[in-house]
């Protein structure tokens, strides 16, 4: 597979609950007076060609920043595979690009890395700390299905989708994304909550 920019939407989860930082919404975090959402907007914009964000609370804030908010379209709790499930339900592209919102970096490289993956259902990315199962490229016609599936017998793991899918692992040598899930990644990454007005 080799999709260019024009086939790749951005997908950014950012739907989760936050429960160690108090449930604080992590797109909104910033770091250098950029919110996280807003960082990844930019960082990809030449990558790919149009953006949705999965989320679930505060969509005006959303639409004023003038981003497309996508809610999930189950009431049960389940996890990121919901918001996954959302992304590609709307998504008007081949590909699927994910992200975490809660990402500390990523490096140059990771669109070219997992495009050049010799499958053509998508690729995930293995980072210093290990398999990244949402920063991943998805081939729409095959995981939207997959994951309805995988919904349907309760299984939220995105790892089975992964080897459902025979999406290809793509190891990035020596790179650590890194999370913010704590007070002290906050800290470490020099970021700060800035609540809505």
């Amino acid at each position: 597979m080799n999709p260019d920019s024009s086939q790749i939407t951005l997908g950014i989860l950012a739907g989760g609950r936050a429960t160690r930082l108090g449930g604080l919404d992590k797109a909104w975090i910033e770091r250098g007076g950029i919110p996280q959402v807003l960082r990844w907007q930019r960082r990809f914009a030449s990558e790919t060609t149009a953006l949705l964000v999965s989320a679930n609370r505060d969509l005006s804030r959303y639409a004023e920043a003038g981003l497309e908010a996508v809610t999930d379209r189950f009431t049960d709790d389940l996890g990121p595979i919901a918001g996954l499930d959302a992304l590609l339900h709307t998504c008007r592209t081949p590909w699927v690009l994910t992200l975490p919102v809660d990402l500390v970096g990523v490096n140059e490289c990771l669109v070219p890395s997992l495009c050049s993956s010799r499958s053509d259902n998508g690729a995930f990315a293995i980072d210093a700390d290990g398999p990244q199962p949402l920063v991943a490229l998805w081939r729409v016609e095959m995981a939207s299905p997959a994951i309805a599936t995988a919904i349907g017998q309760g299984n939220g793991a995105i790892h089975a989708l992964h080897t459902t899918l025979g999406m290809a692992p793509v190891r990035f040598e020596g790179v650590r994304f890194g999370n913010l899930n704590t007070p002290e990644d906050l800290l470490a990454a020099g970021a700060t909550a800035i609540p809505h007005d």
